[in-house]
């Protein structure tokens, strides 16, 4: 059996194998790599050879830590998967000449379940998208539009998904207001008061501490609603098909939860308009490309504009310059923590990583009348 996996690696490829084994005959295995770097889950291709149904599929170790109760996130992802099906049966006339697919849970080799436990470990199983990949960077407005349509087209095959059918796997995720009180209560017991960059990105926060809450409230006036979401729709979870360059799906669905679509959008356009990328070096080379945004939220609008309300497109812009500042705060808050749940690779990455945020959110107000000024305009063309 061949291995790529990097080492030292905290999985030794011994025990690899046997976890696929479990998942797959392991006759069948051709090899095992280690697939994308994602920064909570392990994440591993597993590949077949020809006697096999299928050419590969995708073996993930969850990381626990993060989701406390992954038997809830399996069921998610299961009755996701389901709805999904169910709604390409019915051929969406917005996938006319297209294809779509969705990550399917795979069952163990023994048809008991749809994952197993290790050594304390949680392993789970699904299928591969093939013949398409993902990228960091985007590469011209075309794929700008498709990034925007793949996430436009997950909210309309699952905009009729009942949000209490779905369980809340990340309680507070995305909730900007809640990242605050996590940060000032790490903060207040911190020993980094004499740090001059810390004190930069605490004064940052503090200029905007007014404004967190706008989503909530708005959601608590009724203003928008909750609906099922990604949760995580950067632009390295777009699968984009390699032949065409159309978006095929969306990865990465263990953040898949209630919530406000406008989380989604803003993370999407976070990850997306920031050309110099979320591992920057130098956050003062970092801008929020208001040409991106306007070809993204034109793909994305070309499907979801059926579920999209006035007051939808009101917060619009709120949630562009929200989620950037949020994920800065939460990324400062790992660093005076000691970096638990982030990955880093060097010294005070999380602290670059904050910066880099910063500098995102800086920039969106930078420009905030001309941001205005495009939903507006995308908004009258409803």
């Amino acid at each position: 059996m061949r291995f790529d996996v990097p080492s030292p690696f905290s999985s030794s490829n011994s025990i690899l194998e046997t976890i696929a084994g479990l998942f797959h005959p392991p006759e069948q295995i051709d090899g095992i790599s280690q697939l994308g770097s994602g920064n909570v889950n392990d994440t591993f291709l597993v590949t077949l050879n020809r006697s096999a149904s299928r050419s590969a599929f995708v073996m993930q170790r969850l990381n626990t830590e993060v989701f406390e109760q992954p038997e809830l996130v399996m069921s998610n992802l299961l009755k996701l998967g389901n709805h999904v099906e169910q709604r390409l049966a019915q051929q969406p006339p917005e996938l006319l000449g297209r294809r779509w697919e969705v990550p399917k849970v795979l069952p163990t080799l023994d048809a008991h379940g749809h994952w197993v436990e290790h050594q304390g470990e949680f392993w789970r199983s699904i299928t591969h998208i093939g013949a398409a990949t993902t990228t960091d960077v985007i590469q011209d407005d075309l794929h700008a539009r498709e990034l925007g349509y793949g996430l436009g087209m997950f909210h309309h095959l699952i905009s009729d998904l009942a949000t209490d059918e779905l369980a809340d796997t990340l309680e507070n995720f995305h909730i900007a207001p809640a990242y605050l009180a996590e940060f000032d209560l790490v903060f207040s017991r911190a020993n980094a008061r004499n740090s001059h960059r810390i004190a930069n990105a605490v004064s940052f926060i503090e200029k905007r501490r007014a404004g967190i809450d706008v989503l909530e409230q708005a959601c608590a006036r009724g203003e928008l609603k909750r609906r099922p979401i990604h949760g995580d729709p950067k632009i390295n979870n777009v699968m984009i098909d390699n032949a065409s360059g159309q978006a095929v799906g969306l990865i990465d669905l263990d953040t898949v939860k209630p919530g406000l679509v406008h989380y989604d959008i803003g993370d999407c356009l976070r990850s997306c308009c920031n050309r110099s990328g979320e591992e920057a070096l130098d956050a003062q080379n970092v801008s929020f490309d208001l040409d991106l945004c306007r070809a993204i939220l034109e793909g994305y609008l070309s499907v979801g504009r059926s579920f999209l309300t006035p007051e939808d497109f009101r917060y619009m812009p709120d949630c562009i310059r929200l989620i950037p500042l949020e994920l800065g705060i939460r990324f400062l808050t790992d660093h005076l923590s000691g970096d638990s749940y982030f990955r880093t690779t060097r010294p005070q990455h999380n602290l670059d990583r904050a910066e880099v945020q910063f500098a995102l959110t800086q920039s969106i107000e930078n420009q905030w009348r001309e941001l205005n000024n495009l939903i507006d305009e995308l908004s009258q063309e409803l």
